[in-house]
């Protein structure tokens, strides 16, 4: 099975570059990287995207309790038919947000479920889905490595609990590096979303070992003679 790669950016140039990609299938887009993006109105500024984008995209809800989140998602959902509106496992209160995934999952509207760490969330999830409603369970691989714990184990038993359900797909979120594409496809992943620079980097895959062993040594040497370095 291949991985489809999604695109984690809010910066409207990258998205409409990114977005001539056939590489790129989606994007995932969250409050933070609209905040870096520059985003001063969340709705305009989605819309603003949505003129040109057609591919899948995920905009996240930031309300912070069930009606406010329920208001949210509606309106999100409203803007386009490729849109995924992001529900966050859990609000700040370490509330699970179960019942508002059951509503908007019983509304036939597609979902991105995010902030997911463990398999157990994952199936917690599963129990309210539509088995008919399209839904994104985003696993935060790189986040958990940052802290040292291994997300490999936790994102194939949640691939293996998703099995019987058609609609679901298992997304790997936060990506490091190129390298985790790889482990993506290796334990049969449905998606990654990965960040612009890394994207680019996976385009240039096949380097062989020698070759890179010649760019890093000639890299040094430059380096040096731009500094004038003398002993």
């Amino acid at each position: 099975m291949s991985t489809k790669i999604y695109c984690d950016i809010a910066d409207i140039e990258l998205i409409k570059r990114f977005n001539k990609k056939s590489i790129v299938k989606g994007f995932t887009t969250n409050p933070s990287l609209m905040r870096k993006a520059g985003a001063k109105n969340y709705k305009s500024y989605s819309k603003k995207i949505l003129k040109f984008c057609k591919k899948p995209i995920s905009f996240e809800v930031f309300g912070d309790d069930y009606n406010s989140m329920k208001n949210q998602a509606l309106v999100i959902n409203s803007w386009g038919k490729n849109i995924y509106v992001k529900i966050p496992v859990i609000n700040s209160k370490g509330n699970f947000m179960g019942k508002l995934i059951k509503e908007l999952s019983n509304k036939n509207i597609k979902l991105n479920i995010t902030a997911v760490y463990k398999s157990s969330q994952t199936k917690k999830i599963l129990r309210c889905l539509n088995k008919s409603s399209k839904t994104i369970i985003s696993v935060f691989a790189g986040r958990a490595g940052d802290v040292g714990k291994d997300p490999v184990p936790e994102i194939k038993k949640s691939i293996l609990f998703s099995r019987r359900y058609k609609n679901v797909k298992i997304l790997w979120a936060s990506v490091r590096e190129p390298y985790n594409y790889l482990q993506a496809k290796q334990i049969g992943c449905h998606l990654i979303t990965i960040p612009p620079k890394i994207i680019e980097k996976i385009e240039n895959f096949g380097k062989s070992f020698d070759n890179l062993t010649l760019e890093t040594v000639v890299g040094f040497l430059n380096d040096s003679k731009k500094s004038k370095f003398k002993i």
